[in-house]
């Protein structure tokens, strides 16, 4: 059974939300200088034998703007939680009191803030790939619609409303990569 144009532009319309969800999260990755609890977020803790987001393990916290603080569930797990931190490749150094794990994010240097802003550029492009794949799909779809009998005009017509959404897909990303890069660099 083949899906009608409406669903294939429903389709289309929940792979880009997905696009932009995905962009704001990888851009929330990528700090700013800022402490977040986001930054922690990737990191996995063996947990007796399986590996665990560190979230479902500990509480995470940003006490201050240069502080993360990390409160185990469990104080048996502190040091499966440390180790975790050091083998993400977040370039944090852990310290641990035997309660807390703590991390002091340095300020940002001018060479690194240009590092993270393309970061920031190059998801930011791998995203509008990612949603211009979406498109390339899509009208695929709709093509073989149009062979099994939807009309050219409904074809053109969908054509026409996948390029307009993205279209502002890309203007939205562009913003957050605007917002993001002027984040990162104001000192």
């Amino acid at each position: 059974m083949s899906q009608t144009i409406n669903e294939v532009l429903q389709e289309f319309t929940a792979n880009l939300d997905k696009c932009t969800k995905h962009t704001i999260h990888e851009f929330i990755n990528i700090r700013a200088g800022k402490a977040s609890p986001g930054m922690v977020e990737s990191v996995m803790v063996d947990y007796y034998g399986a590996p665990v987001p560190l979230t479902q393990v500990a509480n995470v916290s940003a006490p201050d703007a240069r502080t993360i603080a990390i409160q185990p569930w469990e104080r048996t797990i502190i040091n499966d939680i440390e180790r975790g931190i050091v083998n993400s490749n977040l370039g944090f150094a852990p310290s641990n009191d035997g309660n807390t794990i703590r991390i002091t994010i340095p300020p940002l240097t001018q060479e690194r803030r240009l590092q993270l802003v393309k970061m920031v550029k190059q998801e930011g492009e791998a995203s509008k790939v990612v949603a211009r794949n979406y498109r390339k799909d899509t009208n695929e779809k709709i093509k073989k619609l149009q062979k099994d009998g939807l009309s050219e005009d409904e074809a053109k017509d969908a054509e026409s409303k996948v390029q307009k959404q993205l279209d502002q897909l890309i203007v939205t990303i562009d913003g957050m990569i605007a917002d993001k890069e002027k984040e990162i660099m104001t000192i």
